[in-house]
C-alpha cells in the first residue's frame, strides 16, 4: 500500500483507466451538498493565486485505489475502491472547465486540461477507454454524453436528468459566470482558474497492490462524501468477497442485485423517527429474521458481514436468497398499495402494519415467507398473521406502549425458528396469548370494550390508522373477512376521509341548552360511534351541517354514499342524531372490532394493564378532561432562544401554533424550533413568567389518578 498526498494533475495525468466496479452505488453528489462547496473553494484557490499566492492548497479528502492485473500492451487500470464520488466530479468538473477554456480561443490552457481528461486514442483499444474515469454502468450513459464533447445546450442531452448532466451543466455555468465577471484580465483569470483545479486541490490516494484487502480499508472511509447505506455497504461487501471472473461478476451483479437500484427499492421510508431506503430497511428486516437477533440500523452492517463470515452458506447462495426474499417484499408492498382490489391476507397485513407505521413485526412476515424454507401450510399461516395483526391493533387502540416491540419479535423468532412450519401458526397465536407483561400483552375483549367505549379515538390515534380500523369494519360488514363476501368489491383504501356524523364544530346548527348538556355533547364528538368514512367531496359538503333539511347531513350521505358503516346510521330515517344515538353505535362498532381481531377462545389479557400503560401514555385530552388544563389556554416557550412563541390548548386536545393544528405538545414544539425532535412535556410552560411546565401537569395528573410517573422518557417516545 502506497499512500501520497495527490493533486488532480498527478492523478490524472498518465494514461490510465480508474474504473468504478459496477456493484458500486450510483452517482449522488448534488448541487447544495457537494457541486457549490467544492466550486466555491475552487474559486477562493483561484481568486488568491490572482493576488500573488501561487502556494495555496485546499484538502479535497481521501481516495482508495487498487491495481489491476492487465495484459501487457493495454492500458494501466485500476479499481475505484473508495472516492468515486469524489474523482467523477473532478472529471466533469474539469471537463466543464475545458469547455469554457476552449470556447475562450484558449489553446493552450484547453490542452493542458484535455491532457487530465482523456487517454490519447493511440493509447486505446476501444471507444471507452479514451475516458480516465468509467463510472458504474448505470451512469456510463450520461457520463459519455457529457464528457465527449462541448456541450452547447444542455436541456437536449438524451440524459439531461442525469446528476452527471446537472452536475457538468453547473460547473460550466458557473465558470463561464465567473470568467465572464472576472475584473482580471481574461488570460490571466482562466490561468489562475486552471492551476487551481489542476495543483490548488489536495487528495490523499491510498494506492493497494493487487492482493491487498481492500475491504478493511474501504469501510474506514465510507463515511466521507454522502454516507454509504447499509445497501451500499453490503453490496461492496458481498461482490468484494465474490471470487469469480470479472465477467461472473458482472452477470452476478445483474441477475442478483440490480433490482435493489430500482426506485421502488431506493425510496426513503420511515421507521421510527429516521428515514431509510426501502433497501436498507428491508435488509434489517431479512437480517433479523436469519439471525434472529436484535439488530439497529446502526448495526446492520458488521451483522451482516458476520452473518456471512460465520455462516453455512455460499454467498452466492446467500445473494439468491435475499433476491428471493425481496422479491415476495416487492410484491407484497405494491398489492398493499393496490386500493380497489381484494387482498390476500398477507398483502393486506402488510397494508395496514405499513398504515401503522409497524416496521417492527415485518422479520416474522419476511420468515413465514422464507422461500429457502419449508411452506408454511395456508391455514396455518392465516393464524399466525392473523394473530400477529390483532396483537398490534389491539395494543395501538388501547394505546399501549411500543418499548418492548424489538424484543419481543426477535424472541418470537428464536422461538419458533426450531419449530415445525406445520403449526407455526398455533404456535404464535399461544406464544402472544401467554405474554404477561404490560409491554407485551395481548388485550382482551374487555379492556378493549372499556377503552374504545369512552375513548375520544379521533384524538388518540393518527387519521390513517383510524382510516384503516373504519375500512376494516366496512369490509367486515361487506363479507370480506369471510370466505363468502356478501358484497361486489372490497371498500376502496386509502381514499375516504374521516367524518364526524355530529361535527366538530356541532354549535353552529346542532345546540343544545345547558352547561352540563355542552360538556356531555363534547365529550362523545371523538368516539367512534360518531365517526364514519366519506369522499373529500361529501365530506367539504356536509361538514357542519344540520342533520335535517334539504342540504343536511342525513340527506346528503342518504344521496351519496354506499358504504354500510354509513348507512347503519341514515337508513333509519332519524329524525334525531345524539349522545345515546352514538354510545349504541361505538357498543356496535366495538362488536366489529371484536370479531375483525379476535383473541383466543377464553384469553382475558391483563385488564390491570391499563393502569400501567397510562403512566407512560398520559395525552394533552387526559389533562382537559379532568380540568388541569382549560380549553382556550396558551402555554409558553420555555427557551430563551423562542422565549413569546406561544400555542393555545383547543377543545379536543389539539395544540395551535400560528393557526396550524398539532397532535402532541411535540410536534407543536418542533412547529417553533423547526428541528427534528422536541421533548414537548418540557418545552412548554403554564405561564409566562413561572417554571410550571406541561410536565409538571402530568405528574399532578398521575397523583389524580393513584400513579407513579416511572417512565416519563417513555411517554414522549410514545406520543411521537
Amino acid at each position: 500500500m502506497l499512500t501520497q498526498v495527490k493533486t488532480p494533475q498527478d492523478i490524472f495525468f498518465l494514461p490510465q483507466r480508474l474504473l468504478v466496479p459496477l456493484f458500486q452505488r450510483p452517482y449522488v453528489w448534488t448541487l447544495e451538498s457537494q457541486w457549490e462547496p467544492l466550486w466555491g473553494d475552487v474559486v477562493r484557490l483561484a481568486e488568491r493565486m490572482l493576488k500573488g499566492e501561487p502556494q495555496v492548497r485546499h484538502f479535497l479528502g481521501a481516495v482508495v485505489i487498487q491495481q489491476q492485473q492487465t495484459s501487457i500492451g493495454t492500458l494501466s487500470a485500476r479499481s475505484i475502491i473508495d472516492g468515486q464520488q469524489r474523482l467523477t466530479t473532478l472529471q466533469l468538473l474539469l471537463d466543464a472547465i475545458h469547455d469554457s477554456v476552449a470556447k475562450r480561443d484558449l489553446p493552450d490552457l484547453a490542452h493542458q486540461l484535455q491532457d487530465l481528461i482523456r487517454n490519447q486514442e493511440h493509447h486505446c483499444k476501444e471507444p471507452a477507454e479514451r475516458f480516465k474515469v468509467w463510472p458504474t454502468n448505470r451512469d456510463r450513459d450520461a457520463f459519455e454524453e457529457v464528457m465527449s464533447g462541448s456541450v452547447e445546450d444542455y436541456q437536449q442531452l438524451k440524459h439531461k436528468r442525469s446528476r452527471m448532466s446537472q452536475a457538468h451543466s453547473y460547473f460550466r455555468s458557473a465558470c463561464d459566470e465567473w470568467l465572464d465577471s472576472s475584473q482580471h484580465d481574461a488570460r490571466k483569470a482562466a490561468d489562475c482558474l486552471v492551476q487551481a483545479v489542476m495543483l490548488g486541490l489536495q487528495i490523499v490516494v491510498i494506492d493497494l497492490q493487487v492482493d491487498e484487502d481492500a475491504q478493511e480499508i474501504f469501510e474506514t472511509l465510507n463515511a466521507r462524501g454522502t454516507p454509504l447505506s447499509a445497501a451500499d455497504l453490503i453490496k461492496n461487501f458481498v461482490f468484494q468477497r465474490l471470487d469469480v471472473t470479472p465477467e461472473d461478476q458482472e452477470r452476478i451483479y445483474h441477475e442478483q442485485w440490480e433490482h435493489f437500484e430500482t426506485p421502488f427499492w431506493e425510496t426513503e421510508v420511515s421507521s421510527g423517527r429516521i428515514n431509510y431506503s426501502r433497501s436498507s430497511l428491508f435488509l434489517t428486516q431479512w437480517l433479523i429474521s436469519q439471525t434472529r437477533q436484535e439488530i439497529t440500523g446502526r448495526e446492520v452492517f458488521s451483522a451482516f458481514k458476520r452473518h456471512i463470515i460465520e455462516g453455512n452458506a455460499s454467498t452466492l447462495t446467500v445473494l439468491a436468497n435475499i433476491k428471493a426474499s425481496a422479491a415476495i417484499y416487492e410484491k407484497l408492498t405494491l398489492d398493499a398499495q393496490e386500493r380497489h382490489k381484494p387482498l390476500d391476507t398477507a398483502s393486506l397485513f402488510m397494508y395496514r402494519i405499513n398504515t401503522m407505521q409497524s416496521e417492527v413485526v415485518k422479520p416474522v412476515l419476511i420468515w413465514l415467507l422464507d422461500p429457502s424454507l419449508p411452506r408454511v401450510p395456508p391455514d396455518q399461516f392465516d393464524r399466525a398473521i392473523r394473530a400477529l395483526e390483532s396483537w398490534l391493533v389491539r395494543r395501538t387502540v388501547v394505546r399501549a406502549t411500543k418499548a418492548g416491540y424489538n424484543k419481543l419479535v426477535v424472541d418470537l423468532l428464536q422461538a419458533i425458528g426450531p419449530r415445525p412450519r406445520e403449526d407455526v401458526g398455533d404456535y404464535i397465536e399461544r406464544y402472544l396469548s401467554q405474554q404477561k407483561t404490560p409491554t407485551l400483552y395481548w388485550p382482551g375483549d374487555e379492556e378493549l370494550r372499556r377503552e374504545l367505549s369512552e375513548a375520544s379515538i379521533y384524538n388518540t390515534l393518527s387519521r390513517a390508522r383510524l382510516r384503516m380500523i373504519l375500512e376494516a369494519i366496512e369490509d367486515h360488514r361487506r363479507g370480506f373477512d369471510s370466505a363468502r363476501p356478501k358484497h361486489e368489491q372490497t371498500v376502496v383504501r386509502s381514499t375516504c376521509t374521516v367524518e364526524h356524523v355530529l361535527p366538530q364544530q356541532w354549535r353552529t346548527h346542532w345546540p343544545v341548552t345547558g352547561v352540563e348538556a355542552e360538556r356531555a355533547r363534547d365529550a362523545v364528538v371523538h368516539r367512534l360511534g360518531n365517526l364514519t368514512l366519506a369522499t373529500q367531496a361529501l365530506n367539504s359538503e356536509a361538514s357542519n351541517a344540520a342533520w335535517l333539511g334539504a342540504k343536511g347531513k342525513r340527506q346528503a350521505f342518504d344521496k351519496h354514499t354506499s358504504l354500510l358503516i354509513t348507512r347503519d346510521v341514515f337508513d333509519r330515517g332519524l329524525n334525531e342524531w345524539e349522545e345515546e344515538r352514538i354510545g349504541a353505535r361505538t357498543q356496535t362498532m366495538i362488536d366489529d372490532l371484536l370479531a375483525i381481531w379476535p383473541v383466543p377462545e377464553g384469553h382475558t389479557g391483563i385488564v390491570s394493564g391499563a393502569r400501567e400503560r397510562l403512566s407512560s401514555r398520559v395525552s394533552v385530552t387526559d389533562l382537559l378532561n379532568t380540568g388541569l388544563l382549560t380549553p382556550g389556554q396558551t402555554l409558553y416557550a420555555r427557551l430563551k432562544t423562542f422565549r413569546g412563541r406561544t400555542c393555545e390548548v383547543g377543545a379536543d386536545g389539539r395544540l395551535y401554533v400560528n393557526g396550524e393544528s398539532f397532535f402532541s405538545l411535540s410536534g407543536a414544539a418542533k412547529a417553533v424550533t423547526k428541528s427534528q425532535s422536541e421533548a414537548g412535556w418540557w418545552f412548554w410552560l403554564i405561564q409566562l413568567d413561572g417554571d410550571l411546565c406541561m410536565s409538571d401537569l402530568r405528574r399532578d395528573y398521575l397523583d389524580l389518578i393513584g400513579l407513579d410517573d416511572r417512565d416519563e422518557d417513555e411517554g414522549i417516545e410514545m406520543e411521537e
